[in-house]
């Protein structure tokens, strides 16, 4: 499985982006289900968060969701973090 996460907004506005193939990792199973979740609890566009917070574009295996802070579920915000290998 193939995630794709990319981060923009924030104070600078300075666009991130990561990408993630579990195939192989230890903890691939685990990463599909964050993966499936968070895109079943996103929406299909852009969506706006608090001021100069992050918003969330997620790509599992083609399909596409959005999320913002400080609105992201758990699933959201421990894929975000592990795909960008950051605090999100």
């Amino acid at each position: 499985m193939r995630i794709r996460v990319i981060r923009t907004g924030g104070f600078a506005g300075i666009p991130r982006r990561a990408e993630l193939d579990t195939a192989g990792r230890p903890d691939e199973r685990h990463l599909r289900a964050l993966a499936q979740q968070a895109v079943e609890t996103g929406r299909a566009g852009p969506v706006r968060g608090v001021p100069d917070g992050f918003s969330y574009e997620i790509t599992v295996d083609g399909r596409t969701a959005h999320c913002a802070d400080p609105h992201l579920t758990d699933a959201q915000r421990e894929l975000v973090r592990t795909v960008l290998k950051e605090g999100a």
